[in-house]
């Protein structure tokens, strides 16, 4: 063998080896937490109720609960999320539940933390409509209910933008989903998981599917905070999935960058919680996991792989549904005798006259 053989060899196996040492790691309880936001209780009961709070958006109709939906998957089960005015976007909600496990966020990365993608849906004409982050704040500055929250949190006239966003992401920090029965088996319950979800989890190694989706959270390797793991999706673009499943119309992280590198290159997704968040893919494509890890076996492997391995795959992957903290709906502060929305509709329509008279 050459010694430039033996070095791709080698390289291999550490490759392999470190995913598989990844792979074998029990979901944290405890997210990490910037320097510049530790998390304290004020802030966390603070980031709930903005969490829930549909008043954020220009609407008043879409709140971040809307397209992560706490009560069941932390998505919305839809092919792409629906924001206000029934307008939707060109991709599938990504789970929030062990999202601040995440060295990046949004499909493309576009997001290097959690309070930076916190700030990003609510100026998204398409999500939630504000047209700057202050007019947003405006909406919470004209609730009196939330001054005490704030101040409680944050200090004296901390009412702003960036502090909504770190508590928001203090709240994000707390939807974390351990003690699945793959983690319980790695603990040495070796009755957690069922016989096939063992045989899947075996595939699952076998077939190389942990080498992107290895780590605690099964979406790579550990990153510095910022630092995305992404791999590219369609790797083999001559399969007839490719065409059916519309997954080349979607450049990934291109749209960021424009970097010729960087197209059709998305963040790997998380496997944690998979069964309950169909449909699948960034565009949402399939709503069957079966078919999910065929197509996914075809086009980033080149492998067909046989029923009974995409069964026993699909069995090891709802091992890895954990247990969910019980959530009770926040009581959101109110603005008494007026609605805040009505408000603004007479704003907008007194704008859209000014703007009819100088035509």
């Amino acid at each position: 063998m050459k010694a430039s053989q033996c070095l791709l060899f080698a390289i291999l196996i550490t490759t392999i080896c470190n995913a598989s040492a990844e792979q074998s790691q029990i979901l944290p309880t405890k997210a990490p937490e910037p320097e510049d936001n530790p998390s304290t209780p004020a802030k966390v009961e603070l980031g709930k109720m903005l969490f829930f709070d549909p008043r954020f958006s220009s609407t008043g109709t879409v709140s971040c609960n809307s397209c992560h939906n706490l009560m069941e998957g932390g998505d919305d089960s839809r092919q792409v999320s629906m924001g206000v005015h029934g307008r939707t976007g060109g991709r599938s909600a990504p789970t929030v539940w062990n999202a601040a496990f995440h060295s990046v966020q949004f499909w493309d990365g576009r997001a290097a933390t959690l309070e930076e993608q916190a700030q990003g849906p609510m100026v998204n004409q398409v999500e939630m409509g504000m047209t700057t982050l202050d007019e947003a704040m405006d909406r919470i500055r004209s609730i009196p209910g939330y001054a005490p929250y704030f101040e409680k949190a944050f200090g004296k006239d901390s009412m702003n933008a960036d502090n909504a966003a770190k508590a928001v992401a203090a709240f994000e920090r707390t939807l974390i989903t351990p003690n699945s029965p793959y983690d319980r088996y790695l603990k040495g319950d070796k009755g957690a998981m069922t016989e096939q979800q063992v045989r899947g989890m075996k595939a699952f190694t076998d077939n190389g599917c942990i080498a992107c989706h290895s780590g605690p959270v099964f979406d790579g390797p550990h990153n510095p905070l910022g630092t995305g793991f992404y791999a590219k999706f369609p790797s083999y673009t001559d399969s007839p999935e490719v065409k059916k499943y519309h997954l080349m119309d979607d450049l990934g992280r291109y749209e960021v960058t424009k970097k010729e590198q960087d197209k059709h290159m998305f963040r790997v997704p998380t496997l944690r919680n998979i069964a309950l968040t169909a449909p699948y893919f960034h565009n949402g494509s399939i709503n069957s996991l079966n078919e999910t890890v065929r197509v996914m076996a075809k086009v980033q492997l080149n492998e067909d792989l046989s029923e009974t391995d995409i069964s026993d795959i699909v069995a090891f992957l709802n091992a890895l549904t954990g247990e969910f903290p019980e959530i009770v709906l926040p009581r959101l502060p109110v603005k008494p005798g007026t609605s805040i929305i009505v408000q603004l509709r007479h704003k907008e329509d007194s704008t859209e006259e000014d703007s009819d008279k100088k035509q």
